[in-house]
């Protein structure tokens, strides 16, 4: 392998929606740093079963206003 191409590979905080954490090994960030997830396996929709909708800057409220007058017919 070429020298000093590979990024820092060291062990960081993973902490979770529902408050819990585990320690894993990454290039993200610094050795000690947390990672802090919005969405993970225990909120995503694709493994609860459950849809819901995160709102992001109002762009399901823009969605609903400008394909507000095609109705199905």
């Amino acid at each position: 392998m070429k020298q000093d191409i590979h990024p820092e590979y060291h062990e960081i905080t993973i902490h979770m929606t529902d408050g819990t954490e585990f320690k894993t090994r990454s290039t993200y960030g610094k050795e000690g740093d947390t990672l802090r997830l919005d969405i993970d396996p225990k909120t995503h929709p694709a493994w609860t079963g459950e849809h819901r909708l995160v709102d992001s800057g109002g762009q399901v409220a823009k969605f609903n206003k400008r394909f507000a007058g095609l109705g199905l017919k």
